[in-house]
C-alpha cells in the first residue's frame, strides 16, 4: 500500500523560543538547526524577523547555512513584516514566508476590533503581497480551533486562490477536542473547492493535554503537514511534539503515513534542545523521558526480560537509545534481581535467589533505587553469612 508523505514543520527556533527562559543566541539556532536537516525535518520555522533584530539575524545566517531543508519565517498580515521576511530569506536556497491573521469571533472583535470582511481583505492582501517576492506562501488562520467553520472554509478558499501554497489550521489555544479537530479539517476537505490546490497543515498546542490527538486526527482526515516542536516545547503548555508525532507514525503502519524523519537521532537532538533551552523533560515523557524504557515493576521486569515487546511498544534503539532500564526497587521482582546480578558476573545458583532476595528487599525498602555499589554490598553480606 502506497504511503501519504507527512511533511514535518519544525517551529522549535521560533514557537518554542517563545517560553520564558529559552531564548537562544544565533550561534545555538545554528547549531540547533543543522542538527534539524540532519534529523530530516522538511520545514524549519527559523524565526520572527520584525520581532528583533536578533531574530533577524538568526533567520538571515541560518539561510547561510542550511542547504537542503525550506527556511520559513513568520509574519503578520502586514506590509512591513513582510518586507522584513523578504529580507531575512536572501540568503536561503529554500524560503517559505508565513503570514497569517486571526480568524475566531473573539480574535476578530477584541484582539483586531475589526469585522469578518475585513480579516478576509487583509488576509487576501498579505499573501497576494507575499507572493511577489516568494513563491512558498503559508497562511495561519490563527485560533482556527475556535473558528466558525463555514467562515473559516471562506478565507482559506480566498488565501488559496490569492496564492497560498499551504493553508496552516492552527488549535491555537488547545481548545478542541480530537474528534472536534478531525471534523474541522474534514470540513475543510468536503468545502473548500479549490483545497486541493494546496496542502492543509497542522499547528495544534498542548493547553489540554491534546496537541499530539488532535495533529494527528488532522492527518487522519487530510492534513499532510503537522507543525512541531522539540520535547513539545512552545507557548503556555507547549505544541505538538515533534518525537511523538513521528513515533505514532512509524508504529502504527496501518495508517499509511510516512516522514522523512531518522528517528535513530530522535534521542541526541532532544537532549541537545533541553541542554541550550534550559527546559527540562519531565521524566515520564513519552520517548524521550528518562522514564520512557524504564521498567520497576517486578511483572514488567520479568516480561521484558523474557521478550521486550511484552511491555515495549517501541525499540529504544530506533530513537537513539542503547537498551531498555531494569531499575531495581522495592517494587522488582527475583527474575530482574538475578538479572542485575548477572550483568556483574555473580553466578546465582537457583537455590539461593529467595535467600538473596529477602535480603535486597530489606535494603530495597530502605534505600528506593538500588543501583550496582548496593548490589555488590549485599553480595558481601551474602556470602559473609
Amino acid at each position: 500500500m502506497k504511503k501519504n508523505k507527512i511533511f514535518i514543520f519544525d517551529t522549535t527556533l521560533r514557537d518554542g523560543e517563545q517560553v520564558p527562559g529559552c531564548q537562544l543566541s544565533t550561534k545555538e539556532k545554528i547549531i540547533i538547526a543543522k542538527e534539524l536537516e540532519d534529523l530530516g525535518v522538511d520545514i524549519i520555522e527559523a524565526g520572527f524577523p520584525i520581532s528583533s533584530p536578533g531574530d533577524f539575524k538568526s533567520v538571515y545566517e541560518i539561510g547561510k547555512t542550511i542547504k537542503k531543508t525550506i527556511i520559513c519565517a513568520l509574519t503578520r498580515a502586514k506590509k512591513e513584516d513582510i518586507d522584513c521576511a523578504v529580507d531575512a530569506l536572501k540568503s536561503a536556497k529554500k524560503k517559505r514566508i508565513h503570514t497569517g491573521i486571526g480568524v475566531s469571533d473573539i480574535h476578530i472583535k477584541y484582539k483586531f476590533k475589526s469585522t469578518k470582511e475585513k480579516i478576509i481583505e487583509q488576509a487576501i492582501q498579505a499573501v497576494s503581497y507575499a507572493k511577489k517576492f516568494i513563491e512558498d506562501v503559508e497562511f495561519y488562520a490563527e485560533d482556527a480551533g475556535r473558528a466558525d467553520n463555514q467562515f473559516l472554509a471562506k478565507i482559506i478558499e480566498k488565501v488559496i486562490d490569492a496564492g497560498a501554497t499551504v493553508v496552516n489550521i492552527p488549535d491555537t489555544t488547545g481548545y478542541c477536542l480530537p474528534d472536534e479537530f478531525g471534523r474541522k479539517i474534514k470540513y475543510l476537505k468536503e468545502n473548500v473547492k479549490n483545497i486541493n490546490k494546496t496542502i492543509i497543515s497542522v499547528h495544534c498546542h498542548n493547553d489540554l493535554g491534546l496537541a499530539t490527538a488532535n495533529s494527528l486526527s488532522g492527518i487522519i482526515n487530510g492534513a499532510r503537514q503537522v507543525e512541531t516542536t522539540i520535547n513539545g516545547i512552545g507557548e503556555r503548555a507547549g505544541n505538538t511534539a515533534m518525537e511523538e508525532i513521528v513515533m505514532i507514525i512509524k508504529t502504527k503502519k496501518n495508517l499509511s503515513f510516512e516522514t522523512n524523519i531518522n528517528t535513530k537521532k530522535i534521542y541526541s537532538i532532544s537532549r541537545l534542545v533541553e541542554k541550550m533551552m534550559h527546559m527540562p523533560i519531565q521524566k515520564n515523557k513519552a520517548i524521550v523521558g528518562e522514564n520512557a524504557f524504564a521498567h520497576s515493576s517486578g511483572i514488567h521486569q520479568d516480561g521484558v526480560l523474557k521478550k521486550r515487546e511484552n511491555y515495549e511498544i517501541i525499540n529504544p534503539q530506533d530513537v537513539g537509545i542503547d537498551q531498555s532500564k531494569i531499575i531495581l526497587t522495592a517494587r522488582s521482582g527475583r527474575s530482574a534481581l538475578k538479572h542485575k546480578l548477572e550483568k556483574l558476573n555473580y553466578k546465582i545458583k537457583k537455590e539461593n535467589i529467595n535467600i538473596i532476595y529477602k535480603e535486597f528487599i530489606k535494603m530495597a525498602d530502605i534505600k528506593k533505587n538500588i543501583d550496582d555499589k548496593d548490589l555488590r554490598q549485599l553480595m558481601l553480606k551474602i556470602n559473609s553469612i
